[in-house]
């Protein structure tokens, strides 16, 4: 059975920074796509980011790029996403997912395996 499980989050203030890291097991990892997608209370779940299997090419959600870093360690099977300068509005639940695909896809149907998430909140 093929498991992601995410860890790293909590409470930050604002203007301060949370490593995510998303592990996967029971599958090869360097098949997958990866993708972290955010849901707020009252929210839809959003694209935040994500990688293509090399980690040869990433994309972000327009308000995350240039404070969010997505990356993967194939030999450790995890992914990560190091966030810095948070704010209050990067506050919700965040998920790892994998998708079996060679290109990157921004919607949350294109890929096809979910962590259970991790708590983000951002104090002001």
């Amino acid at each position: 059975q093929v498991q992601l499980v995410e860890s790293g989050g909590g409470l930050v203030q604002a203007g301060g920074s949370l490593r995510l890291s998303c592990a996967l097991s029971g599958s090869t990892f360097s098949n997958y796509v990866m993708g972290w997608f955010r849901q707020a209370p009252g929210k839809e779940r959003e694209f935040v980011a994500a990688i293509t299997r090399s980690g040869s090419s990433t994309d972000y959600l327009d308000s995350v790029k240039g404070r969010f870093t997505i990356s993967r360690d194939n030999a450790k099977n995890r992914v990560y996403l190091q966030m810095n300068s948070l704010n209050a509005e990067d506050t919700a639940v965040y998920y790892c997912a994998a998708a079996g695909s060679s290109y990157i896809s921004k919607y949350y149907q294109g890929y096809h395996i979910w962590g259970q998430g991790t708590q983000v909140t951002v104090s002001s």
